[in-house]
């Protein structure tokens, strides 16, 4: 999620402007909204679990966003689009 809000960077006369998380900015805890894991039984051999949901995250968010105000997010990060006027 904080790639589709924040995530960022930018580029000034060939250099990367970030360079480090002081100056690139996260969601924090605080601002994460609340996540439910759940575990389902299978008899498949064991993998990853935290990636495949992340993919989802912006496209979902931008579809709320258009949901709630109308307005199409079509570029991120959505920190760029001014969503107090919509």
């Amino acid at each position: 999620m904080s790639l589709a809000l924040y995530g960022e960077i930018t580029a000034k006369q060939g250099a990367i402007e970030q360079s480090n998380y002081h100056d690139y900015p996260v969601m924090r805890i605080g601002a994460a909204p609340e996540t439910h894991v759940h575990i389902v039984e299978s008899k498949e051999l064991s993998g990853g679990v935290g990636e495949p949901g992340q993919p989802p995250v912006a496209p979902a968010l931008c579809n709320a966003i258009y949901a709630a105000t109308g307005k199409r997010i079509r570029e991120l990060p959505v920190s760029k689009h001014n969503l107090a006027k919509a």
